[in-house]
């Protein structure tokens, strides 16, 4: 039996029946005072596209934080060079969107090249 999803006590129902006045006194003061600030053009019109398309929606908006109504909806989120795929799970309320489509790449390294080491200095480029 798979273990119920709660997000600071409240279920997944209780949660997306709250209004946003209600899930901000539930999310961290950073998040909440984002709310009570209101949310910016670029933001709304997000909100707006979420209600009218059953399909993803692409947005730049990376610090918009996940709220109840997303949750089951599919965000294309652009990361500076690609649009990062992410479904929006009720694990994911209260982060921002930018948190789940990095920027940076993790640096992988491979062997040293020729010269980097002393005894890779001797030896024949061939």
């Amino acid at each position: 039996m798979a273990k119920e999803f709660f997000y600071h006590g409240k279920s997944v129902q209780d949660v997306m029946k709250m209004s946003i006045e209600d899930f901000a006194k539930l999310v961290p003061s950073r998040e909440r005072r984002k709310i009570k600030r209101g949310f910016t053009e670029i933001e709304k019109k997000l909100l707006a596209d979420m209600k009218a398309s059953p399909k993803d929606v692409k947005t730049h908006a990376r610090d918009m934080i996940i709220l109840p109504e997303m949750i089951g909806k599919t965000i294309k989120v652009y990361n500076g060079k690609e649009w990062v795929q992410l479904i929006i799970e009720p694990e994911l309320l209260g982060h921002r969107l930018g948190e789940f489509a990095l920027t940076r790449k993790q640096v992988r390294h491979s062997a040293p090249g020729i010269g980097a080491t002393k005894s890779s200095a001797s030896l024949s480029v061939r």
